[in-house]
């Protein structure tokens, strides 16, 4: 077995075995039973740094809710995250691509997208976000005061925190 996919995912998520996706799978688990509903599966994966697309997730969910009934359950989830890391199924969007998303989205490269042109493009293109997720979005990265989205700025948060 080659283990330096796990040196690097231990790295990533702390000495403990299972630490960091204990701790991303525990923010969800809203009655201390070690369940978690299927819906918020796509969010703690994003916090351990994976971005699949919303199939892959599917497939994911679907495998570890093997008897459909909408939890997940915490000793299903560790082992099948712990795989999924060290074989790097979800690999992690580059610094530069996320850049180079963005510069594409701001065709008179001004360096921030307006609110409302951001919300337009990911509502209508490719795997739309919910209206849920993109509240979410405008309420961390927007400038409420002037309406921006300064992504150079997103970029530098949202990499950063894949590195600690």
């Amino acid at each position: 077995m080659d283990t330096s996919n796990l040196k690097i995912c231990e790295l990533n998520h702390g000495k403990e075995k299972h630490g960091g996706r204990r701790a991303a799978f525990k923010v969800f688990d809203i009655l201390s039973n070690n369940t978690v509903d299927v819906r918020e599966m796509d969010t703690i994966i994003y916090s351990l740094g994976c971005f699949p697309c919303q199939s892959d997730v599917h497939k994911f969910i679907n495998e570890i809710d093997d008897n459909h009934s909408g939890y997940v359950h915490l000793e299903t989830f560790l082992p099948a995250m712990t795989k999924v890391l060290v074989e790097n199924k979800f690999p992690p969007i580059s610094e530069e691509d996320l850049l180079q998303a963005f510069q594409v989205l701001d065709e008179e490269k001004k360096g921030y997208l307006e609110s409302e042109e951001l919300k337009k493009w990911i509502t209508m293109e490719g795997e739309p976000f919910t209206q849920d997720e993109v509240d979410e979005m405008l309420t961390a990265f927007c400038d409420h005061d002037k309406s921006l989205i300064y992504y150079e700025d997103i970029v530098n948060q949202l990499t950063s925190a894949k590195d600690n």
